[in-house]
């Protein structure tokens, strides 16, 4: 019998993972490139999109602007002190000022501009900056509809307010539209990394949803969960949120309600027959994912997922398709919503979209198309009126309910995958679900 455990415990399937994970030194020399390209190529031609010839971003340590973290380099874990950062666009001269109001550079790409044995006060310094520079627009991150385009605190904007002359008073705009295309916006280079990301993520799913796992009868769903959390940590991997495993079964097993996003069952254990569904994200190089598949339990007799089960995702990848279909330049996320809920619903199916930016946040900052609370469209203040632009990531998030005669319910087919927006439209940045994964499995199932 231990010769057979032996024997057993060889053969069982480990899912590798499929990209290289590179080593601190590495990741920091990657994330410092990326850096110094969005601030050398991409901002100048946002500065001009947006008509701001001088953007200020002023925060305190532990206390960072969002959109200012995603600027310091690789080795600043945080804001130091109070940091003051200022870029100025020349256009005329097609020049761009990379300014910090510090005692040092911010990394390579930002260099100091205040010497505290000349000008003792930090503020006298900014104004200094600012004469000298005569802007027409000076943009600061405040914004009532966009949080991560929010982060100017009371304290330091009343302190401007108070040292800035009263002739540039009335220059100041809120820079939330320049903030939020700087979120928003991906490089060609980081699209590259992303492919890499969500791979990875793929990758953690199938083997958390494999024998290697899960033990039929054995292995609840908070064991899987914190497999998960604990992959990611040995990977050397971060996680924005909480993984979440969750079942859905014939009304004739226990625990079997329709519940609602809120009251999801905590632990279960997995039973064959069981359709299995997981949400899962993972943060790495300074980019996040976020991604929803679904495996079913076979049952001894079974060698595969049954017919009305596969139709069910198929489904689910149909309103995928209506979805993304819909995703026009332009066109906001109520918009996008409302014409796809209409265009499923006219099709037969029961949808519910809530599709996000995704990228430097996990929720990140851009187009809202739709909340899981909120079918009739998002309130201004969650972005109502921000349209879709290219060169932008989305969690393309939703479900479609499916009745399932043979099993006496009702069913949600819920899927997640990193959707990229370009020039020719929307495509899956690493594919997209349309197989169910099947535990047991004898080798890798690929579902892309």
């Amino acid at each position: 019998m231990k010769f057979l455990s032996i024997l057993f415990f060889i053969f069982i399937p480990i899912i590798a993972i499929s990209q290289q994970i590179l080593p601190e030194k590495d990741r920091a020399k990657i994330i410092d490139e990326v850096l110094e390209d969005r601030l050398n190529n991409l901002l100048p031609n946002l500065m001009d999109n947006t008509g701001i010839d001088m953007w200020l971003l002023i925060s305190r340590e532990y206390n960072e602007d969002p959109v200012l973290k995603t600027m310091l380099p690789a080795t600043w874990l945080n804001a130091r002190r109070r940091t003051m950062l200022l870029f100025f666009r020349d256009k005329a001269k097609d020049t761009i000022h990379k300014l910090a109001v510090a005692r040092y550079n911010v990394g390579k790409n930002i260099e100091s501009a205040w010497d505290k044995q000349k000008e003792p006060d930090q503020w006298k310094r900014l104004v200094q900056l600012i004469e000298e520079r005569n802007p027409k627009k000076i943009g600061l991150n405040f914004s009532k509809d966009h949080n991560i385009a929010d982060g100017l605190v009371k304290t330091d904007y009343e302190a401007f307010l108070k040292n800035l002359p009263k002739k540039y008073h009335n220059r100041i705009i809120s820079a939330e539209q320049l903030a939020v295309r700087w979120i928003e916006t991906r490089t060609e280079r980081e699209m590259v990394l992303y492919n890499q990301l969500v791979d990875i993520t793929h990758d953690i799913i199938a083997e958390a949803f494999s024998e290697k796992v899960i033990t039929p009868g054995v292995t609840k769903t908070s064991e899987v969960v914190w497999w998960m959390r604990q992959k990611i940590t040995d990977l050397g991997l971060d996680t924005w949120f909480h993984p979440i495993v969750d079942v859905q079964r014939t009304s004739e097993g226990r625990q079997s309600d329709f519940y609602s996003f809120s009251d999801k069952p905590e632990d279960m254990v997995i039973l064959p027959g069981d359709l299995l569904h997981c949400d899962i994200g993972i943060t790495y190089l300074r980019l996040n994912t976020d991604c929803q598949e679904l495996a079913y339990v076979l049952k001894p007799n079974e060698s595969q997922p049954p017919a009305y089960l596969k139709e069910a995702l198929r489904d689910g990848n149909r309103v995928q398709d209506i979805l993304t279909g819909n995703m026009v330049e332009g066109r906001t996320g109520n918009e996008i919503l409302a014409k796809s809920l209409k265009d499923a619903k006219a099709a037969g199916f029961r949808p519910a979209i809530y599709t996000h930016p995704l990228g430097t946040y996990g929720h990140s900052a851009g187009t809202t198309v739709g909340m899981w609370d909120a079918q009739g469209g998002v309130m201004k203040d969650d972005g109502e009126n921000y349209p879709l632009n290219p060169n932008t990531v989305y969690a393309i998030e939703l479900n479609t309910t499916v009745t399932i005669p043979e099993w006496k319910r009702d069913i949600r087919i819920m899927l997640e995958e990193a959707g990229f927006f370009g020039k020719n439209g929307l495509r899956y940045v690493n594919g997209r679900q349309t197989e169910l994964l099947v535990i047991p499995r004898s080798k890798s199932h690929k579902t892309r």
